[in-house]
């Protein structure tokens, strides 16, 4: 997604209004936890301040397909992130150490704010796991590791 940043540099326009939809080819998925990524909608701008530094603004949304940590189903999984910073600091974040000239390529930068957005793990509302037990494991819930056994609690006293 290339922007022509000219009439931004030259103050013929004071911004440039983005608004998107972006399809991301699977070869970009290969080395992800994604199955898929679907719905992402890119919205935003690209502004100068007083300094004249070219200042982005995007708000990405869009819908993960992730694996089920349980049962290894695919699961819907919406996210939403921000960018919000001078383009030379994002640039520079990004190793993209290339002099900001007449047009820029955005969609890496969107790329990058995606993949930080990827939970560790997702968990289908509808999984409930098949084996509880077995010979030297069993699954433990969240809430059974927030259960504390209180005769363990009053050790916390002694040191």
């Amino acid at each position: 997604m290339k922007i022509d940043l000219i009439k931004l540099k030259n103050n013929i326009d004071k911004n440039i209004i983005i608004d998107e939809q972006i399809n991301f080819e699977k070869k970009l998925l290969e080395n992800t936890d994604l199955i898929d990524i679907k719905n992402v909608h890119v919205t935003g701008e690209l502004t100068k301040d007083s300094m004249n530094d070219i200042i982005i603004y995007l708000k990405i949304t869009g819908t993960f397909i992730l694996p089920c940590a349980i049962t290894l189903e695919p699961v819907d999984y919406k996210f939403e992130t921000e960018i919000d910073d001078k383009l030379e600091n994002i640039l520079e974040e990004t190793k993209n150490n290339k002099k900001i000239e007449n047009t820029i390529d955005i969609l890496p930068i969107i790329w990058e704010n995606i993949l930080m957005e990827i939970p560790m793990k997702v968990v289908s509302p509808n999984a409930k796991p098949e084996k509880l037990k077995g010979e030297g494991w069993q699954f433990v819930t969240e809430k059974e590791i927030n259960n504390v056994n209180p005769e363990l609690e009053k050790l916390k006293d002694l040191l």
